[in-house]
């Protein structure tokens, strides 16, 4: 059992004895780097001290082990026994996805042997401190599956000392430099005791910014041990020099840092954050993490092509995909099913392969670049074949899509409960297997559809009658318009009867509480319709509308506290009024032709519809078998909730083969992973899948509040509310201008009552805008931050024609009806 050892005995692999911190220490002094010599108090030390002590509590004021005491003392004497830094070095510090930073203590200018052992102790006992166990439990990692370890070093007297980002942590941009340095010990920095000089440099290690700081304080070594603080020369900046003769970083220095800074990031494969010091024209690294919560890389200038399909991405993936997502319905569901129909045609990779991955874990969207093939040149062939032999009004005819209804009946119907750990993990494949018939169906019938819109949109046009297409296309039938219908409905009964006047509020569960008539037909809903995403298609974690009736309840009181909404006019009446065109009145068979084409683009919007809504209904019996799948490891201690199997890979879970026989040493494996990764995702809550200033690209207007892409004409003003997620539903009030980050088709109802509607992401053709023509109402669709620049109340005067939200007064509100068009 090793108690002590020098730095260079370690490696990044001996996180288990040398704690995070002291491994990558270790790691730098085996391969060169300017780190100062030191040793490490190891894990074993600690356990030791535990065991002979009967637990953590009560190290601080506890002696050291006779035999460790011996080890320390002969280590610091080996170092020289002067002064030197004590820093904690804990197993789940300083890794990716877990900085742990300034969570445990550091002791500098600790001098002597009788300070050191008093250091060492104290770094133990900081295990517990308060600040340390709270970040720990954010990040679900358990008391007990940490240890820890001490790292002593020689004192740098430090001239100039700092941090180095080994990207910008703003901007996520992996060719910059970021230096923040200050007079005296980096302890000034570190804990934001000063506002330091900043610095940005280059790929060639050019500064190509530098911005002074005021230096309020400086510390630095106190005589006999410890550190003392004192106040710095508040107007001391770049080029000035400091009271206690110091003066700002020379660019050598900062040259040197970047190249150091490069080499460590290059030798961890990723970018580090690497605390330093400079004294006697020397640099020193203190310190080197994986840098935490970086922003994907700027993406740089897009094509429209690529902007198109990241708009139509980011829609769809409003979310950070888990592991579990991209192993399952992100590669075999819409997108996977939507790459095989367009390699049909002659273009791959258009989507595929636009997550990026580290350490198992989704960090980056990066849009596309769809590849043209050989194929592409007989994709007009096949085209033409397709819409000969494929009639999209006749698809659920198909052979292929009996296969998918039927064998989705088929496996809703299985007891997963009932299941054997390998028959149950054979469920997500076979849910899967289900839709692959999808690809099929879509790459037939898709041409139809596509040339039946062609063709009336241009027969439109030679009538001069171009506008009415989209309130022609709007009159099919489609199976999102069905569920609107039902919810309506519903609605109509909960205003007659008063079925949701006591029911809990919504985020409750509530089925059970109400009555018996209307909680029947709510289950009879669902049933139908509880397959529907209720965040995206592209992913399987977030519920469905039956795992989470209380959005379809807040939908349904939102349109209960309405009045009924009325059929649109324009759409039941369009196609009599195209009729009623002088240039086909005068002719039966002209009527003939065009009714007929009206009805083929209405068959063919109709399939894009419902073969989506057919294709999603094996999602509840994949998510619910990979819940079964989760609560099974939670029983067996894998897991600490069902919920983080979403952690894991599905090809991980297979490998398990059979719970029952798996070994300790894999099942504890697999739960390291999860934990790994759910704390790492954790560290990721704030940063953005992708910068929407690259999707959607600044448009400046004089007085705009908002600016994005004009997907819906006409004018509305009306009072700003921001609806971030379904459970939200029913805080929409008649006239409100819905605020939103995306849509998808559970958000269709909403549209009957705003008066206007300013999305986050997508563009002229996503699902928020094709809706919000079909009801009339103005729309802006990709203002990439509309829902943090809006706010709830706030009158505003959205303007669908040109792209823009301005500020309206409440008097510009009351002068009109809730809802109706500005002139």
């Amino acid at each position: 059992m090793t108690l002590v050892a020098p730095l260079r005995a370690f490696g990044r692999d001996d996180l288990a004895e040398a704690g995070g911190k002291a491994a990558n220490l270790g790691e730098l002094v085996r391969n060169g780097f300017p780190v100062p010599g030191g040793f490490v108090v190891t894990t074993a030390a600690f356990e030791l001290a535990v065991a002979e002590h009967g637990g953590r509590d009560g190290l601080a004021r506890a002696s050291l082990p006779e035999e460790l005491r011996a080890a320390v003392a002969a280590a610091y004497a080996e170092l020289g026994g002067g002064p030197v830094a004590v820093r904690s070095s804990a197993t789940a510090e300083d890794l990716p996805g877990a900085a742990f930073a300034g969570q445990q203590d550091t002791y500098l200018n600790v001098v002597g042997e009788e300070a050191l052992a008093d250091a060492v102790r104290r770094c133990w006992a900081s295990l517990g401190n308060e600040r340390a166990v709270a970040y720990r439990r954010r990040l679900r990692v358990a008391d007990d599956d940490v240890s820890i370890a001490v790292v002593v070093q020689s004192m740098v007297e430090a001239e100039t000392a700092g941090v180095m980002f080994t990207a910008d942590p703003v901007s996520g941009d992996r060719s910059r430099t970021v230096i923040d340095a200050s007079a005296g010990l980096g302890e000034a920095v570190v804990s934001g005791l000063v506002t330091p000089d900043h610095y940005v440099l280059d790929a060639a290690g050019r500064v190509v910014s530098r911005t002074p700081g005021r230096r309020e304080v400086v510390v630095r070594s106190a005589a006999g041990g410890g550190v003392v603080h004192e106040s710095g020369p508040a107007t001391a900046g770049a080029g000035s020099t400091a009271r206690d003769g110091g003066t700002a970083l020379p660019d050598a220095a900062l040259r040197e840092l970047a190249r150091l800074g490069a080499e460590v990031a290059a030798h961890f494969g990723r970018p580090q954050d690497i605390e330093w010091a400079y004294a006697g024209g020397r640099v020193w690294l203190l310190q080197a993490r994986p840098m935490t919560a970086l922003p994907p890389p700027p993406l740089g200038r897009l094509g429209p092509l690529r902007r198109r399909l990241g708009a139509v991405l980011s829609e769809y993936v409003p979310v950070r995909p888990y592991p579990i997502d991209a192993s399952t319905w992100l590669p075999y569901g819409p997108a996977g099913l939507m790459a095989q129909v367009m390699a049909t045609f002659g273009i791959r990779d258009a989507f595929e392969g636009f997550l990026v991955e580290e350490d198992g874990v989704v960090h980056a969207m990066v849009p596309p670049r769809p590849r043209p093939t050989a194929g592409l040149l007989a994709a007009p062939y096949r085209i033409a074949t397709r819409v000969r032999r494929y009639d999209p009004a006749r698809w659920t005819d198909d052979p292929r899509f009996r296969q998918v209804t039927a064998g989705t009946r088929e496996l809703a119907g299985r007891d997963l409960r009932a299941m054997s750990w390998p028959e149950l993990v054979r469920m997500p494949r076979r849910a899967l297997d289900v839709v692959r018939p999808v690809a099929g169906l879509r790459a037939d019938y898709l041409p139809g559809a596509g040339v039946a819109l062609l063709r009336l949109r241009l027969a439109l046009g030679l009538l001069g009658a171009a506008p009415m297409f989209g309130e022609l296309i709007a009159g099919a039938r489609t199976r999102t318009g069905d569920a609107n219908r039902a919810l309506e409905e519903l609605a109509q009964e909960a205003r007659r009867t008063g079925a949701l006047d006591t029911a809990p509020p919504p985020g409750a569960p509530g089925v059970d509480a109400l009555p018996a008539a209307f909680a029947a037909r709510l289950r009879a809903f669902l049933a139908e319709y509880g397959h529907r995403e209720t965040v995206s298609p592209l992913l399987v974690t977030p519920p469905t509308w039956a795992d989470a009736p209380e959005a379809v309840l807040g939908t349904i009181r939102m349109l209960a506290a309405g009045h009924h909404a009325e059929a649109d006019p324009g759409a039941a009446g369009a196609l009599d009024r195209l009729l009623a065109h002088p240039r086909l009145r005068r002719s039966r068979a002209r009527r003939a032709r065009m009714t007929r084409r009206v009805e083929a683009a209405r068959a063919g919007v109709a399939f894009r519809e419902d073969s989506h809504f057919f294709f999603t209904m094996p999602l509840p019996v994949l998510r619910r078998s990979l819940l079964e799948l989760g609560r099974r490891l939670r029983d067996a201690a894998v897991l600490d909730e069902p919920e983080d199997v979403f952690h894991l890979r599905l090809e991980e879970l297979e490998a398990i083969g059979d719970l029952a026989t798996a070994g300790r040493e894999r099942l504890g494996r697999l739960r390291a992973v999860a934990l790994a990764r759910a704390a790492e995702r954790e560290q990721l809550t704030g940063v953005r899948l992708i910068d929407p200033a690259a999707l959607f690209p600044p448009r400046p207007a004089e007085g705009a509040l908002v600016s994005g892409t004009p997907a819906s004409g006409g004018r509305a003003t009306g009072p700003v509310k921001v609806i971030r997620d379904p459970a939200r539903f029913a805080d929409l009030s008649r006239g409100d201008v819905l605020v939103c980050p995306y849509t998808n088709p559970s958000w269709t109802p909403l549209f009957q009552r705003a008066a206007a509607v300013v999305v986050d992401t997508g563009g002229s053709a996503s699902h928020a805008a094709i809706v919000a023509r079909e009801y009339g109402i103005p729309a802006v669709m990709g203002t990439g931050g509309g829902t943090s620049i809006l706010t709830d109340g706030r009158v505003v005067t959205v303007d669908g024609d040109t792209g823009h939200v301005f500020a309206a007064s409440e008097d510009a509100h009351h002068g009109r009806a809730a809802g109706e068009r500005a002139p």
